[in-house]
């Protein structure tokens, strides 16, 4: 009802909007919902700031536990996803990363079940890392090369195995020793072995 009609309740609440096109019963809805939008704001903003800090506190003592496991095997970094990130940024110092980036689509193009997008990922696969002058070419010999290009006429799941082990080999005994070796990992395992002197220490 508008509150210009004679016998509105609210008329003497409204004098002062009487340039506005709205009825006071509308004004006073629209501020309602204005002011619990705000007042809910800075609640829902601390929520997440809180959780967030304390998944990220959580993730931090994890990988950094993990960093103590990663030494005991190439596959136990592999399984880790902080130690595939972690092996990665240290790949990029020595411009090597395209052979983990190689590795990591492989494993990827395993899980595809369409044949008309297994045939498409492995021809952008093979022209981005196998092929010779390819943007980002992997270290292998011609001859895996070669197998792995006759491969992608008929592509399964398994056309690039060869291409990838030889990879993973050349990973595992050239730049996995030299990462387990380097300063960044060390202050990792530093931190973690600290951490567990601290809680045995408290308990």
């Amino acid at each position: 009802m508008s509150c210009w009609m004679p016998g509105c309740p609210a008329l003497s609440m409204c004098r002062g909007l009487a340039t506005f096109p709205i009825t006071c019963l509308e004004r006073a809805k629209d501020l309602k919902t204005r002011l619990g939008i705000l007042l809910h704001k800075p609640e829902l903003g601390h929520g997440i700031g809180t959780s967030s800090k304390l998944q990220l506190g959580s993730r931090r003592r994890d990988s950094s536990q993990e960093a103590l496991e990663w030494r005991e095997s190439f596959d136990q970094l592999l399984k880790s996803k902080s130690g595939v990130t972690a092996f990665h940024t240290f790949l990029k110092t020595e411009f090597s990363e395209e052979n983990l980036d190689f590795w990591l689509a492989c494993e990827d193009f395993k899980k595809t079940r369409s044949k008309t997008k297994l045939a498409s990922k492995a021809n952008r696969i093979f022209e981005e890392f196998v092929q010779s002058e390819a943007p980002r070419e992997v270290n292998i010999d011609h001859e895996t090369r070669e197998i792995t290009r006759k491969n992608l006429s008929g592509a399964t799941s398994t056309c690039f195995n060869e291409a990838q082990a030889k990879t993973r080999t050349l990973m595992e005994k050239d730049s996995y020793p030299r990462f387990l070796k380097s300063a960044s990992y060390q202050d990792m395992t530093k931190q973690a072995t600290s951490r567990g002197i601290s809680k045995r220490s408290h308990t």
